[in-house]
């Protein structure tokens, strides 16, 4: 045996000294987000008042809250991840029945951060893998629209109610939408390539558990690859919603999604969100500025939903597996679901 392969072996220390360290600066952070924009906006010189000063303020407090707080979930969620393999998670999906197998596939969505984009090749291993149609649709829908990131951010933003009943709404959305597509029976309009790929076993695993150290150094490699994908996302966010915060009139906002805005304005919003990309943590900021100026939550949140849950770039990418009549029930399902959110929250809220 090398000298190489004896270090290998040997077990590695769990590094609770920096972790502890970590969560210290992080609380520390999170502490002074405001003092940090006051500070950061007087070194501009431009005084708060003002247009340009509100929206310089909102920026410098949105920017580091949401990278903590995304930063904070997506090190968690890599260690839960270590516990779980896309391998296990389309075998344990893949025998269940029509219903059940819909309220674990949407549940499922929740420890998934994916855009609606980064979501559909897990779609499409669950198809290969023989799980019910209707199931990977809730999946699919609940992936985006339901991940640990939007509900993170919402309620850092907005409190542990609305981040509740957003939860709670969402996955009626994906399991109600899966059902339906599953009882509809459409399976003949999945591509011919799709259909023709067997139903593949169930995946070998290894029995070999990792340690904490190796759980940490998930959490820690998941924050690079996830925060390190979506920070420019998170920036243009942020930045759009500085705009509408320091420029918007708030008498404009209210027109159009106010609390006393038409019937219309729900549906409205469904439709400007479809043509847009973003995923939740570049939307949520707009959301949060569009609030302040207003608008009623509702729709605000019907408007990011069918951003971050029926984007066109989404729709492009189904195409190569979706025939469109299987597209367009699709759509057409979850869209009347997000009306139906939108209308509570603004019933209730």
């Amino acid at each position: 045996m090398t000298t190489t392969t004896v270090i290998d072996a040997l077990p590695r220390r769990t590094p609770w000294g920096w972790l502890v360290l970590a969560v210290i600066l992080w609380i520390a952070a999170y502490a002074n987000l405001t003092p940090f924009a006051d500070a950061v906006l007087a070194l501009t010189g431009i005084p708060h008042q003002g247009h340009l000063g509100e929206a310089l303020h909102f920026f410098f407090y949105d920017m580091p809250k949401v990278l903590l707080l995304l930063t904070a979930i997506v090190f968690v969620m890599g260690i839960v991840h270590t516990f779980i393999s896309p391998e296990r998670t389309r075998a344990f999906l893949s025998g269940r029945r029509l219903g059940v197998g819909n309220v674990l596939a949407a549940t499922l969505g929740i420890v998934t951060p994916f855009c609606s984009c980064s979501a559909v090749p897990l779609f499409i291993g669950f198809l290969s893998a023989g799980v019910p149609l209707g199931v990977t649709f809730s999946f699919l829908i609940a992936a985006p629209m339901v991940n640990e990131v939007a509900l993170a951010l919402l309620f850092g933003m907005f409190g542990w109610k609305i981040a509740g009943l957003y939860l709670v709404m969402g996955l009626t959305v994906a399991i109600v939408a899966g059902l339906i597509i599953g009882k509809l029976g459409m399976e003949r309009h999945l591509e011919d390539w799709v259909r023709a790929i067997h139903t593949s076993n169930a995946a070998e695993f290894s029995v070999q558990r990792p340690s904490w150290a190796e759980r940490i150094d998930a959490g820690v490699s998941h924050v690079g690859e996830i925060v390190g994908k979506v920070w420019p996302y998170i920036l243009a966010g942020i930045a759009l919603g500085a705009g509408i915060h320091g420029y918007v009139p708030e008498d404009f906002m209210a027109g159009i999604m106010g609390k006393d805005a038409p019937w219309w304005s729900v549906p409205a919003a469904v439709v400007i969100g479809v043509p847009m990309y973003a995923n939740a943590a570049g939307i949520i900021p707009v959301v949060e500025a569009l609030i302040g100026k207003g608008a009623a939550l509702g729709t605000v949140l019907a408007f990011m939903m069918s951003v971050i849950a029926l984007s066109l770039p989404e729709m492009i990418i189904l195409r190569k597996v979706l025939k469109l009549p299987l597209i367009a029930t699709f759509t057409g399902v979850v869209a009347l679901g997000i009306l139906v959110v939108g209308y509570v929250f603004n019933a209730v809220l």
